[in-house]
């Protein structure tokens, strides 16, 4: 891939537009729940395009089209598995979660939520889920990190060592600036661009092949398999896609967007806005890895750098059919999608460590303009962490989402969702939950017992937990049944 002059130019532009708005978020910015937050005043266009920007990372402009073009429709039941996580999460969880984290001490982070809900004074729910924050996202910010270093590599021709720093710089720059007001801002344009990015591709790469039927026709001669969803695929394989569902249940950076809506009514529109953008990406972002079979078909001489990593597949086809000015928009188009992610990552796990360790453990009494400070340094903490991670250049970027998406998914999402609609759930139910569902992960992880992804057995026995542990203990009391009740007739108050 060669770098030139308006590629250059663009990338400089999208950039500098990025710190602009964190230097806009930064003077916004009045305390700590603004900055962790965004004081819950976000409305319901800037709630949907940044929790869909925040969800859909480098994976979406990158492991995901390349998995499509190496096996073709079998991959897309990752897709219909995500469409349905994602509205049964806005459906089930979104409004109601907006409320209780209000009713239960106004709380910022998921921990400090589960503190509240379940009233837990030995602060084992807040240090553990804090720590699980931590490990998985750790991961998925090396993801991120990863996919940027891949990017810059490609793009400017630059070793991946200094690729990674180039790549994470501009993120780390304004989400220390401007926190959460930083991000959601950002993720809106950012958004923008992705959606753009994936219906301009795909219909060019048809115009290139001769149309939609020309296409399947090349695709179809060189391996029937290829448009066959269910071909080569066992049953297990299609219940491990489908299930990266669950893990939208437990997504912390997701389920943050929920708690800083302006109120429970903005969601229901936001779930419309949130529902039709990320059905347009994950149709698109199908259909690059997909076309892109035939289109590399028909031009093996610029197949080389796909077929050395299939996921540099969405770059090397914005280079080859574009001018160099709309490659420099769609290429800022999966920085778009890296830095969205990236920046949600790291202010979560900043919350984690500020909200939940700092403040509750070490400076109970610490002021407004310290626990920000203390934010932005561990923005630097974790951003650092996570470089180190991604120093290895043979990771790839959809394993590695894949692991952290399991973790928070079954170590949290049995337990949020189990929140909001029970009130009998326990403190020592959610404490089993989250242990079960983690551990489970781990461990299925390393053994991949019969090939099936570690998220359903970690979110099976950790909602079995829950259920039984919460059965077998007290009755909450009736403070937190109260509180309960008063959330959910607030929630159904439209």
């Amino acid at each position: 891939m060669t770098v030139n002059s308006p590629m250059l130019i663009t990338f400089i532009v999208y950039i500098a537009g990025m710190l602009l708005i964190g230097f806009m978020a930064y003077r916004a910015t009045k305390n700590f729940d603004d900055y962790i937050l965004g004081g819950r005043r976000l409305g319901s266009v800037v709630t949907a395009l940044s929790a869909g920007a925040s969800d859909m990372s480098g994976w979406l402009l990158m492991g995901l089209p390349g998995a499509i073009f190496l096996a073709g429709m079998s991959k897309a039941w990752i897709a219909l598995g995500c469409l349905m996580g994602a509205y049964l999460n806005w459906k089930w969880i979104a409004g109601r979660l907006r409320v209780h984290t209000e009713a239960n001490n106004n709380a910022l982070t998921l921990p400090d939520y589960f503190t509240h809900r379940f009233e837990d004074k030995s602060k084992l729910l807040r240090i553990i889920s804090a720590l699980v924050i931590l490990t998985f996202f750790t991961i998925y910010c090396a993801s991120a990190v990863v996919a940027g270093g891949l990017l810059f590599e490609n793009t400017f021709g630059i070793s991946y060592e200094k690729a990674i720093w180039l790549g994470a710089l501009a993120t780390i720059a304004y989400t220390f600036l401007g926190g959460f007001l930083a991000v959601s801002w950002t993720d809106t344009v950012q958004a923008t661009l992705m959606i753009f990015a994936l219906i301009l591709v795909p219909v060019l790469i048809l115009l290139k092949v001769g149309g939609f039927e020309s296409a399947i026709d090349i695709i179809k001669a060189k391996d029937p398999a290829y448009l066959d969803m269910f071909k080569g695929v066992q049953t297990i394989t299609i219940i491990s896609l489908l299930g990266w569902g669950f893990g939208y249940f437990g997504q912390p950076h997701i389920l943050a967007r929920f708690m800083a809506a302006d109120s429970h009514q903005t969601i229901h529109k936001a779930r419309r806005i949130s529902m039709t953008w990320m059905f347009l990406c994950l149709a698109g972002t199908v259909a690059v890895g997909f076309f892109g079979i035939a289109y590399f078909d028909q031009n093996p001489a610029q197949a080389g750098h796909v077929m050395q990593n299939s996921e540099r597949i969405f770059m090397e086809l914005g280079v080859i059919l574009f001018n160099p000015w709309i490659t420099g928009i769609l290429l800022s188009a999966v920085l778009a999608a890296i830095m969205s992610t990236l920046s949600c990552q790291l202010l979560v796990c900043s919350s984690a460590l500020t909200e939940d360790l700092y403040k509750a453990f070490v400076r109970t009494k610490a002021s407004q303009k310290e626990l920000v400070w203390i934010g932005r340094l561990m923005v630097l903490v974790v951003a650092a962490i996570a470089i180190a991670i991604a120093t290895n250049p043979n990771n790839k970027v959809l394993a590695l989402v894949s692991n952290a998406w399991a973790g928070f998914g079954a170590a949290f999402g049995p337990v949020v969702l189990i929140s909001v609609l029970w009130k009998r759930m326990t403190r020592n139910g959610a404490l089993a939950g989250m242990l079960v569902g983690a551990i489970t992960v781990l461990v299925w992880m390393e053994y991949q017992w019969f090939g099936l992804y570690e998220i359903i057995p970690g979110f099976i026995l950790a909602s079995l937990a829950i259920v039984v542990v919460s059965l077998l203990g007290k009755v909450p009391n009736k403070a937190i049944q109260q509180r309960f009740m008063e959330a959910e007739a607030q929630y159904k108050t439209k």
